[in-house]
């Protein structure tokens, strides 16, 4: 795949995923937490972040397994399919015993209880729908997966839309009703994306071989184990802070964590969905042993100009952004921002290197740098938690994320032998060092509202991006000029 075509996937997962996605986190989710207060959203989210821990079992590394082998052996799709939807199944089974048996050693009561249920059965259908969906991309069907890619979200909104603002349920709006409506959404979206795999792969009946399950298990056992690392240092945060605080401020801290949370998963998407297209293609490229450098310096140079510019721009308008948002708290959600929102930097750069490596089978490398992640993690979550509450858990993710983004960025250039010649780091630099004074100067002096002076900033982002060749102009004449 040339640059150009690159681009233009990557341009329309992003613009179908920004009509969606934002409508969902900065819509949908925080008027659920506008409208059940705080202290229950903090804990759905921490239930939330629980039932994620353990999505290790759901999927076993199946998924990007699967992503990678789809994309250099497509023939072998059928008859993996049949086998690997059964897997999913048992595995749906054995995750939801190991979640609750987690949850009764821990301590939870009926209310944990009944909402884990329900978050458990959301968490399997959508590692369904990704497992799924990991068939189309690696089929490099980058517009039909689009497509499925934001369906999820779209059934959401408006089930959730006709709750939240209709009289439909004739009672107060409650989390349960927001977890209800979750789990209608992904059971649809899921019927969506069987019937688009089933169609490309003409599978006719599915396969019960034990031999199949345990060769698969095998095969995808490294990136299982990665997996289950990313997991527990992304996630763990929420569920320290509910654990390791007093109960009569563990649940509030939780909501919010959650409230800036929920803007650096809004960013992260963003970045992940860079990852869906460039864990099939690097994959491909290795096995055809094509030049990988110019993929990578244009990942890296769109990635770079959305996290520096997301940052500067939040930061220097966090309280704006956090008051158009939120009804209270803003003073600590504000305190937390400033350390967790920089974490998408690091992540931007982890989803260009930690997926190359992941193309390229260095899963050993992988899962040594996420062990270390874990320890990081732990550490200053153990320390700062009990000391500043929610911003300790910030300052441990931000702590982490860079060390993983550093690591994994050294490991792929000597592994893949990169070129730095042509690599863009010097444009990125002279890119930060011109865009934060821009910012803080239309900050300082413009008189208008702040979404305004949000739009002049990323005017001027852009401005510079093009000025200092980060983002080149012949990006621009590639993504507008005919793809032969």
């Amino acid at each position: 795949m040339k640059q150009r075509d690159f681009i233009f996937n990557v341009a329309i997962l992003i613009f179908l995923n920004l009509l969606v996605k934002p409508f969902w986190i900065l819509g949908i989710d925080v008027a659920v937490q506008n409208r059940v207060g705080v202290a229950s959203y903090g804990l759905y989210f921490a239930i939330f972040n629980f039932t994620y821990l353990f999505n290790v079992v759901l999927d076993m590394g199946i998924t990007n397994f699967n992503n990678r082998n789809i994309a250099r052996h497509s023939q072998l799709l059928q008859k993996h399919l049949s086998g690997i939807i059964v897997l999913k199944l048992l595995l749906g089974g054995v995750y939801m015993l190991v979640t609750f048996a987690v949850a009764a050693a821990i301590g939870y009561d009926s209310l944990h209880f009944h909402l884990l249920f329900w978050m458990a059965i959301n968490q399997f259908l959508n590692a369904f729908i990704l497992y799924l969906r990991s068939n189309v991309s690696a089929l490099l069907l980058f517009k039909t997966d689009s497509v499925l890619s934001v369906l999820d979200r779209l059934l959401m909104i408006l089930i959730c839309g006709i709750l939240l603002w209709t009289n439909v349920l004739k009672t107060d709006f409650t989390i349960q009703h927001f977890i209800y409506a979750q789990t209608a959404a992904y059971s649809l979206a899921a019927l969506a994306a069987l019937a688009v795999v089933l169609h490309k792969s003409g599978l006719r009946r599915l396969q019960w071989n034990p031999a199949f399950f345990i060769m698969i298990l095998k095969k995808s056992l490294p990136f299982a184990l990665l997996y289950l690392l990313m997991a527990f240092y992304n996630r763990i945060d929420s569920v320290m802070i509910e654990r390791l605080l007093p109960g009569d401020i563990s649940t509030f801290e939780a909501g919010v964590y959650a409230s800036v949370f929920r803007l650096l998963d809004a960013l992260a998407m963003i970045a992940y969905l860079f990852s869906v297209i460039l864990l099939p293609l690097f994959s491909k490229m290795l096995k055809e042993r094509e030049n990988l450098a110019g993929i990578v310096n244009s990942a890296f140079s769109l990635l770079f100009f959305f996290s520096v510019t997301a940052v500067v721009l939040l930061l220097v308008y966090r309280f704006p952004v956090l008051e158009l948002l939120y009804d209270a708290h803003i003073d600590n959600s504000a305190a937390v921002f400033i350390f967790l929102i920089p974490c998408i930097i690091p992540i931007s750069m982890t989803y260009v290197f930690g997926t190359l490596l992941t193309a390229n089978g260095s899963m050993k490398l992988l899962n040594l740098t996420a062990a270390l992640g874990i320890v990081v993690n732990l550490a200053v979550n153990f320390i700062l938690i009990p000391r500043m509450q929610a911003r300790g858990a910030a300052i441990a993710s931000l702590s982490t994320q860079s060390v993983m983004a550093l690591i994994q960025t050294v490991i792929a250039f000597r592994q893949l032998q990169i070129p730095m010649r042509n690599f863009p780091i010097f444009r990125a630099v002279i890119f930060t060092v011109l865009l934060v004074p821009g910012v803080l100067l239309v900050h300082r002096y413009f008189t208008g509202s702040a979404l305004a002076g949000l739009i002049i900033g990323g005017v001027y982002a852009f401005v510079v991006a093009f000025a200092t060749r980060l983002i080149p102009l012949r990006f621009w004449r590639d993504f507008s000029s005919p793809r032969g």
